[in-house]
């Protein structure tokens, strides 16, 4: 008997809804932070913006992946 767990199956089916929601929930924590600036420090600030070009460029990355998925879907590699 081996106590070895088999890899769950790719399943992409919902890739693209799932990254379409987790590009909404990235997108909204940019917009907060932005909101905040004003109330925080200096240092703060540059820390925010830091983390704001960090989901910028994930943001972008989600946006490329979901092309990706829907060009696949669409030729029905899903």
């Amino acid at each position: 008997m081996s106590d070895q767990k088999t890899p769950k199956p790719d399943n992409r089916k919902n890739n693209v809804e799932r990254l379409h929601d987790m590009m909404e929930r990235t997108e909204a924590k940019l917009h907060e932070a932005e909101m905040s600036m004003e109330h925080v420090s200096s240092e703060e600030q540059e820390r925010i913006n830091q983390k704001n070009e960090h989901r910028k460029q994930s943001i972008k990355a989600m946006k490329e992946e979901m092309l990706d998925e829907m060009n696949d879907r669409m030729k029905g590699d899903i």
